[in-house]
């Protein structure tokens, strides 16, 4: 599903608040893991093919209530995450189905990272195709850095893609391994359509030999 064509943002380095996704069973809160994207945006918001607008009901289930009132206790409802561009969570985020529209609901609201340990391989290639950059860590470098978002507003996590490098707000570095097409997609802002278009000469050429060839066609 293509959506509404947009430019997509050029990724290069970004400085930014971190929200943890915890739970909590009532006496503990622990790192949420297998955040499916029925929870990221859910089915009934997927009727668009606009790539704009569906921030506004990313995890909606879990931001209000029926009543359409923000439950405060969500991270993404605090005054210190509100404004968060990365996202800490666990292990195989972007489960369930393969909806694009849970990216673009990411990257409407202003997230432009997610750190984790695993992806689900379908979400975690959407990524890539909006501008949004998937860092998988080892799990006790998510924990020390879920550990860090949980300071609010004042802890900034640095996250560097030129370098592969996440950098804690107390500066501590963590290395991070990503393909080396998708990393230069995401460096100079190319999705699938931009991809095509850097082939855009070539194709002109072709057609119009083609076209010399084959008059009748």
């Amino acid at each position: 599903m293509l959506g509404i064509l947009v430019n997509m943002e050029k990724f290069s380095k970004i400085k930014g608040i971190a929200a943890p996704m915890l739970s909590s069973d009532g006496n503990q809160f622990s790192m949420m893991i297998n955040i499916d994207t029925d929870m990221i945006i859910p089915k009934q918001f997927l009727k668009t093919i606009k790539r704009f607008g569906l921030g506004a009901n990313l995890f909606d289930e879990m931001r209000f209530d029926l009543e359409g009132n923000e439950i405060p206790d969500f991270v993404l409802n605090k005054q210190a995450y509100r404004n968060a561009e990365i996202i800490i969570a666990g292990e195989n985020f972007g489960c369930g189905s393969s909806r694009e529209h849970a990216p673009w609901a990411l990257l409407d609201f202003g997230i432009k990272c997610v750190i984790s340990t695993s992806y689900a391989d379908i979400f975690y290639n959407n990524c890539f195709k909006n501008g949004i950059l998937p860092v998988v860590l080892k799990p006790q470098e998510v924990d020390a850095l879920l550990e860090d978002a949980q300071k609010g507003e004042n802890a900034r996590i640095t996250v560097d893609l030129k370098t592969q490098k996440v950098q804690s707000s107390d500066g501590i570095e963590f290395s991070f391994e990503i393909d080396a097409f998708k990393k230069h997609c995401l460096l100079n802002g190319l999705d699938d359509i931009g991809l095509t278009m850097e082939k855009a000469s070539s194709i002109d050429s072709f057609e119009k030999r083609y076209e010399k060839q084959m008059p009748w066609v």
